[in-house]
């Protein structure tokens, strides 16, 4: 292969880089996430709402977000802990209490024509083997799932749509696990396809130049 023809290769090969750095991170979920509360941290939760079953005093949430996967997803916001959700519900025999958090999520996530509500928390007292789906259903009616059990709307929100494969995190939408925003290739990334573009095109140059 002459120099001049590999050089327009690397300049080809610089640009499909760079176009699919920036499809990289183009698409997400939008879902409602299920977290536990683990001291002052949210971990996301590994079993799904109707197979948990919290126990008395725990602390547990739900965000609504734009997410790409589960190390992606979004934490519920604020920091009120057992004492302060729960506080207005005594202990009672026979029951336990568990503490919700409800993050709507914000606008830049929202569906289409729909508006989040604000967030809010709640206390839930149940029966001591009642799921966390069970607590949410006695403070956060309606709820709705599809066919496969996906929690699907809080609270009546959102009013349609399911897990549905959406485009990136909106540019108001808060961070997640991770410090970048989700919406495009790093600037690591950025940086090197720019090298190697301006290799290549010395290197066409030169070529021209030789030739």
């Amino acid at each position: 292969m002459s120099r001049r023809r590999r050089a327009a290769v690397l300049l080809l090969s610089a640009f499909l880089l760079l176009a699919g750095a920036g499809q990289a991170r183009a698409a997400g979920y939008r879902y409602w996430s299920f977290w536990e509360r683990d001291g002052d941290h949210w971990t996301y939760a590994t079993q799904g709402p109707s197979l948990a079953r919290p126990a008395d005093g725990d602390v547990q949430g739900f965000r609504f977000a734009v997410s790409e996967d589960s190390a992606d997803a979004t934490r519920p916001r604020g920091d009120a802990g057992f004492a302060d959700i729960c506080a207005k519900t005594p202990a009672r025999a026979g029951a336990k209490r568990v503490a919700l958090v409800l993050d709507f999520g914000t606008a830049a996530d929202a569906p289409s024509g729909e508006t989040p509500p604000a967030r809010r928390v709640a206390c839930a007292r149940v029966a001591p083997d009642a799921t966390t789906a069970e607590a949410l259903a006695s403070v956060a009616e309606p709820l709705r799932y599809d066919t496969n059990a996906l929690l699907c709307a809080i609270a009546g929100y959102p009013q349609k749509g399911c897990g549905e494969q959406v485009a990136a995190k909106g540019a108001g939408s808060d961070a997640g696990t991770s410090d970048d925003d989700g919406g495009g290739p790093s600037v690591g990334l950025l940086a090197g396809g720019a090298a190697i573009v301006l290799l290549a095109a010395a290197g066409v140059w030169q070529a021209r130049r030789r030739g």
